[in-house]
């Protein structure tokens, strides 16, 4: 699915913004930029600087004089809009916007974003097959072009690669309970000398509470022997 999305920027003000784009794309495996009548000229460099390693994405980008041949390569195309639009197209919520691409995932897919200023016009909804709007506050809810698009590419990777998010390392070599008792029972026998159980009927919670903050650390042997270490010192 991530191969068939592709990104049209229309008519972007600020080389930086497009870099930034660039390197979203790349941060989540997507490929396609389609760049339509960038204001700066291009190829630019303030936006090869801002790539940051995505310089192969900008370099294969496909610059257009029009947005009507930036998405013919694409089967439906989706636009995203800040605000409401008084025309004949149906309007999704972000949670919808993805739930279709779902649907529609064997399909060629475009996503359009207008310029900074002032985003899509009518005009160029209208070659759209959907519009829809990523959530924010009301109180401000203009998002930066790249921003914007980072947040679809998220989305996106999110809802199709999920593997991904779950991926978590593995801890391993925690110590045995056996230790931790071990352990346990020096660190009562040194707290014992020092006079620390005072008054001695508290002793008993005292070392509950202990048990109970160790009990929750999976404390490996190598840290086992450094708070060993560290309790012989004190």
């Amino acid at each position: 699915m991530i191969n068939k999305v592709g990104f049209i920027l229309v008519k972007p003000q600020l080389p930086e913004n497009i870099g930034f784009c660039a390197r979203a794309l790349k941060n989540f495996g997507f490929k396609k930029l389609d760049i339509v009548n960038p204001k700066k000229k291009w190829p630019n460099k303030k936006a090869i600087a801002t790539s940051v390693g995505a310089n192969d994405i900008l370099t294969k980008a496909k610059i257009h004089s029009n947005i009507k041949t930036a998405i013919d390569g694409y089967d439906i195309i989706y636009a995203s809009s800040a605000r409401k639009r008084d025309i004949n197209k149906k309007h999704l919520s972000f949670k919808k916007f993805i739930e279709n691409l779902k649907k529609n995932k064997k399909k060629s897919i475009g996503i359009i974003f207008g310029p900074e200023a002032s985003g899509l016009s009518n005009d160029d909804i209208s070659f759209s097959n959907y519009i829809f709007k990523i959530p924010v506050s009301k109180k401000f809810e203009s998002i930066n072009l790249s921003h914007s698009l980072i947040l679809v590419c998220f989305e996106i990777f999110k809802a199709f690669k999920p593997g991904y998010l779950n991926d978590q390392k593995k801890l391993s070599d925690f110590i045995s309970k056996k230790k931790l008792n071990t352990l346990l029972d020096f660190l009562e026998s040194r707290l014992e000398k020092k006079g620390f159980f005072n008054p001695k009927e508290k002793k008993k919670i005292m070392l509950i509470n202990l048990r109970n903050i160790f009990g929750r650390i999976e404390l490996s042997n190598k840290e086992l022997r450094i708070l060993s270490s560290i309790f012989s010192q004190l």
